[in-house]
Formats: structure tokens, sequence, C-alpha cells
């Protein structure tokens, strides 16, 4: 298992364009991806989870990836975040 850990930038959170974004970017991959914020814990696989956790400007979300291909997983989490939060 990797956990990365970013703190969101995003002026106005994690809405449905990049809720859109995440998923499809982890459908690409066999590794599971699940979003922690605070307490809650989702599958990276729906836009309803995702959005559930109002991921908003400042949060802590923590992923937490598992699977034969998580290392290629967390780089494009973190080439995803990074550009998100440009």
């Amino acid at each position: 298992m990797i956990t990365k850990v970013y703190t969101l930038q995003l002026p106005d959170g994690i809405h449905a364009r990049p809720a859109t974004a995440l998923i499809r970017l982890v459908k690409q991959y066999k590794s599971e991806v699940r979003i922690q914020k605070g307490e809650r814990t989702v599958l990276v696989n729906s836009m309803l989870n995702i959005l559930g956790l109002m991921p908003r400007k400042g949060d802590i979300l923590k992923f937490n990836i598992v699977g034969e291909d998580e290392s290629e997983t967390a780089e494009a989490l973190d080439e995803f975040f990074t550009q998100m939060n440009h």
C-alpha cells in the first residue's frame, strides 16, 4: 500500500469537473484508490463518493493506493494534484 497526502489548493475545492477528472485518472489503473478526509474514507470510483466528502481548499486529503500498479497510480496522482494546484 502507498499513501499520499495532499493539501487541496483548488480555490473551489473538488467539484464536479475535477472529481470527474480524478475518477477517469484512477480508472486507467488496476489499483484500488481510497480517499480519506478526516474520519471518512471512500473509494475513488464515483462522483457522489468524492463530492460527499465536500473537499474544500485547505483540506488535507489522504489517498491509499493498493494494487499491482500502485507505484504508477501514485505517480499519476502526484502529477494530477501538481497540475490542479497550479
